[in-house]
């Protein structure tokens, strides 16, 4: 295991050591313990109230950590939160709030500017290029309540991107979005893979998890399994995680729907 010293080295490191996360008497999260190199691709599977968002709001300190650390850049938490952004379910955003998708896009720059300042010619700059990126430049006078859900994704990607974020992370991205913005998102995760940005998200999806990531963490309350899909994907750790039945047919996985699960929600 390295040392904190090498850790300080590894620019966008991330380290859970131990990590536990409860409401009340429940426990959401128990010592968790794995480590995510600089630049990595990672899907995070597990059934739902596995904890999957419940891990994303401990490493953006949304949820409190009851043991255990998390270390950013070598750093323990709240260290570095400007370089970490967060895109929650949809759910849990009120699309209702009276904010046009610039002002949505503009957020991502807030850590970067100071108190009591206007944004900058580099702030408004970085928001064009990220809206464009995102080929929402046309909607940005737009209120966020009148967009499509593919059209909202594509906002809050771009307000990831303003943010020039060294971590991402990406609560369950692919529900209730188009063929065309699922597209666009796996391609911004691939331009991201080329900038070195470590990236995180959750899905239901296994076979999206194996073919288009590099290390798959599963989850169910606890750490079952973490590594490339291919060693973590298999016929135990799976029936572990989702206590229920699993196939693989011509190399695709297929998971017991009968057994009570319903693999669209989340905790």
């Amino acid at each position: 295991m390295n040392t904190h010293t090498d850790l300080l080295h590894s620019p966008a490191r991330l380290d859970f050591h131990n990590v536990s996360v409860s409401f009340g008497d429940k426990h959401i999260l128990e010592n968790i313990t794995f480590q995510v190199p600089h630049g990595a691709r990672v899907a995070v599977v597990g059934p739902n109230g596995a904890g999957k968002s419940t891990l994303f709001k401990a490493m953006v300190g949304l949820l409190p950590i009851n043991e255990g650390q998390i270390f950013i850049h070598g750093k323990p938490l709240g260290h570095h939160m400007d370089c970490v952004a967060y895109i929650p379910q949809k759910e849990e955003v009120d699309w209702k709030f009276p904010v046009t998708v610039h002002d949505v896009v503009m957020m991502g720059r807030f850590g970067k500017i100071r108190w009591f300042r206007p944004p900058s010619q580099h702030d408004h700059q970085t928001v064009r290029k990220s809206l464009a990126m995102m080929d929402i430049y046309d909607l940005a006078d737009r209120s966020i309540h009148q967009l499509s859900g593919g059209q909202q994704q594509r906002v809050f990607l771009a307000r990831a991107l303003a943010q020039d974020p060294h971590i991402l992370l990406m609560d369950e991205p692919f529900n209730g979005v188009d063929f065309a913005t699922q597209e666009a998102t796996l391609q911004l995760l691939d331009d991201l893979k080329k900038e070195n940005v470590t990236v995180i998200v959750s899905t239901h999806d296994l076979n999206l998890a194996s073919e288009r990531f590099e290390l798959v963490l599963l989850l169910n309350r606890e750490l079952v399994a973490f590594g490339p899909p291919g060693e973590v994907f298999t016929t135990e750790t799976i029936q572990k995680a989702f206590n229920t039945q699993v196939m693989m047919l011509d190399g695709a996985i297929v998971v017991d729907q009968c057994c009570g699960h319903d693999h669209h929600g989340e905790e």
